[in-house]
């Protein structure tokens, strides 16, 4: 039977290879788009690496991938794969050489309390009042830190710190940290590519070495990006000052911590990011008020191309944005796409809008390729993506239906469906990369955008414009104050819809290979033409499958032996720290927090976790797991359970029991997550296995100890 099956599948091969050649024949236009996908996957496969690949590795096989794509370059079977090995082996190289380009000092342990001196780089005003600092060319010789950038929160006001002065302050700082639980947020892989050192807390007011010299063009936009946050914090103080600030300078820490899940948990976050829709409303305002301008006055109207000088200072304002927000990822893709269609404009040429995503999207991987494993990329690429194929779809659908119903109802009727189509589409598209970063899903998002989107446009971006242009006069307030008026309609609209019931639904961690498989469909659905894109449905729905196989782990402990969290009989995760962070944390990743304080004594209601003063026993389906607290409970810890975890060091002291995860453990390892399987089995993720042996990670270390190490003190 299996034989006549090979047979059968083996006569078909040649057909399906035949299709499969014919239809992308007849797709060539659309190759290009693919070279960011393959460029993305060499970057991926980089990040995905266990270990630092060996350096020779990525230019060897683009040499010879290289080298056979142009042997065979008449030979399209064989050209095609080579071409995309090629791309593979290009993306990799180059996130590689970006890793050795951004390589800097990094703080290895806690520094304690030591006097840090540098160049004040970027100061950002916190929502609490006080500031968040970053210094270069940092001298702090008692941490054997040498020159590098370090970032430090400063609570006491103290002297006003501006960009380019040279201070000197009292801090303490840490390496940066690493994941709270495996699979969580990496900030230590941030802070590389950031060029950071090292975190910290100021322990008291700056002194100020040397006064304010900005030197180089990036600490002048700095500057100016601190002189205008202050303008606006001066005329719009509150949660609209500091939206206000997020929407002309890019920096959102000073909006409230309320605000922000507000704005999440309706789906609006975007607002706050400077991206596409401000780019395009600022482009788009920036032409059509020089266009209409130049338009009154017949003389030039007449006689000069003033569409042309419209495109160029909208080109030249959308530019000077994008500077001035610090050149994030979301700003730069939008600047890059806009920047081309108005180049179009300049130049007589139509413009090709998926090969405008594709442009931008090849510009980022090879400069900045570390982007894609960050929320922002991948959200960003895939609601445009996914608007313009959507576009490409349905345009001519809806232009006709305009042309059909006509006059005035015509228009607000495409205006309504087009928002509703943007909104959908753009939420679509985002919802599973936000379940993956976030694990929250907003569930009337599209009706929040529907609401809160021509509000922004009207009300908002045109006086976020004015105020800055009106700055150099000195009149910026007579725009900032209506800025404020709009920013709290729209704050008003977040609050509303996050108060309807099930506003936010939380999700299950979507596994990595799941992302992969969603994305990867929904790559071969938006980028094709033909009616073989629908295939990708399949994927994408392949992809979200894998949320159904996740299974949070029952027991995680973080990598300071500070907190444990436990898992319920409701599902729930029963957390001993009290840390906003920790339990916001391991509420995403591992299960949404139990509405209970830890027991200091006695046991849970469901008799799952049992706790004295040294030790706590927890119990599923038989099996027994036993905390250790301090020394007092680790004798009778090692009586009997079959999982010990200790938040001290254990040193052999329980010979039977089945796996010991000790203080020791926990240093070299990071945080933990233990599932205890139903046969009976352990399984134990940690921090560091998840990281690998990477430029930015400690280096792994065996669970084995030695006599001469010790780890830091509790």
């Amino acid at each position: 039977m299996g034989a006549i099956l090979y047979k059968r599948l083996g006569a078909f091969a040649p057909l399906l290879r035949l299709e499969l050649g014919t239809r992308l024949m007849a797709e060539r236009d659309r190759w290009p788009l693919w070279i960011p996908v393959f460029l993305g996957a060499g970057t991926a496969l980089y990040f995905g690496w266990a270990s630092e690949p060996p350096v020779w590795l990525g230019p060897l096989v683009l040499g010879c991938a290289a080298a056979v794509t142009a042997a065979a370059r008449r030979r399209p079977a064989a050209a095609i794969p080579a071409l995309a090995i090629a791309l593979i082996a290009l993306g990799f190289t180059a996130t590689a050489a970006r890793t050795r380009e951004v390589a800097a000092p990094v703080l290895r342990r806690p520094s304690g309390a030591v006097t840090v001196a540098g160049t004040v780089a970027r100061v950002e005003e916190m929502s609490d009042g006080g500031q968040r600092i970053t210094l270069d060319r940092v001298d702090a010789p008692l941490t054997g830190l040498g020159p590098a950038r370090v970032r430090l929160r400063v609570r006491d006001a103290g002297p006003a710190l501006a960009v380019g002065s040279r201070i000197a302050v009292r801090a303490a700082m840490i390496p940066p940290p690493a994941p709270n639980l495996p699979g969580a947020y990496d900030f230590a892989r941030t802070a590389w590519y950031l060029g950071l050192g090292a975190t910290g807390l100021a322990l008291g007011p700056a002194e100020v070495l040397a006064p304010a010299r900005p030197d180089g063009w990036r600490q002048r936009l700095d500057a100016l990006r601190q002189i205008v946050a202050a303008r606006v914090r001066a005329v719009l103080p509150g949660p609209a000052g500091g939206v206000a600030i997020a929407l002309t300078t890019g920096q959102t820490t000073g909006i409230p911590r309320e605000v922000l899940d507000t704005y999440r948990d309706t789906g609006l976050a975007h607002i706050l990011v400077i991206a596409g829709l401000h780019m395009g409303m600022v482009a788009g305002l920036v032409f059509f008020v020089v266009r209409g301008g130049l338009a009154l006055v017949p003389r030039i109207a007449l006689r000069h191309p003033v569409k042309k000088w419209a495109a160029a200072a909208a080109l030249v304002v959308i530019g000077a944005y994008d500077l001035l927000a610090g050149l994030p990822l979301p700003a730069t893709r939008a600047f890059i796409m806009a920047a081309v269609v108005l180049l179009a404009v300049l130049m007589d040429r139509p413009t090709l809008t998926m090969r405008l995503w594709a442009l931008a999207a090849t510009a980022i991987l090879l400069t900045r390729p570390e982007q894609l494993v960050g929320p922002s990329f991948q959200m960003s690429f895939a609601a445009v993506g996914c608007l313009i194929a959507t576009y490409e779809a349905l345009g001519p659908r809806l232009a006709a239906l305009g042309r059909r119903i006509g006059g005035r109802t015509g228009r607000i009727t495409l205006y309504l469906l087009r928002l509703a189509l943007t909104s959908l589409a753009a939420g679509g598209a985002t919802a599973v990369y936000g379940l993956y970063h976030f694990n929250r899903l907003a569930i009337y998002q599209v009706v929040a955008n529907l609401l809160a989107v021509p509000v922004t446009g009207v009300a908002v971006m045109p006086f976020a414009v004015a105020a800055l242009a009106l700055m150099p006069l000195g009149l910026d307030s007579l725009a900032l104050v209506p800025l404020g008026w709009g920013i709290g309609a729209v704050d008003s609209i977040a609050a509303w819809v996050a108060s309807w019931p099930h506003a936010v639904f939380p999700v299950p961690p979507l596994p990595t290979w799941g992302l992969l498989t969603f994305s990867a469909g929904g790559l071969w659905l938006c980028l094709w033409r033909g009616s073989w894109r629908v295939w990708g449905v399949a994927a994408m729905a392949a992809g979200l499958a894998g949320l159904a196989t996740v299974r949070p782990p029952d027991l995680v402990v973080d990598g300071h032996a500070r907190a444990f969290g436990v898992r319920l009989a409701d599902g729930s995760l029963l957390i001993s720290s009290r840390s906003r962070l920790l339990r916001e944390v391991w509420g995403r990743r591992a299960g949404p927090p139990a509405h209970l304080w830890w027991p200091k004594h006695g046991r849970t209601a469901d008799g799952r976790l049992s706790c004295d003063p040294g030790l706590c026993l927890y119990r599923k389906d038989g099996r027994v797991a036993a905390l250790v607290l301090n020394e007092s409970g680790l004798d009778a810890a090692c009586a009997g359970p079959e999982l010990v975890i200790a938040a001290i060091p254990v040193r052999g002291a329980c010979p039977g029991a089945r796996q010991v995860i000790d203080r020791f453990d926990l240093w070299r390892r990071g945080a933990h997550a233990i599932w205890l399987e139903a046969d009976g089995g352990l399984r134990v993720e940690d921090a560091a296995g998840w990281q690998g042996d990477r430029p930015w990670t400690f280096q792994p270390r065996p669970r084995g100890r030695s006599e001469d190490e010790s780890p830091p003190p509790l």
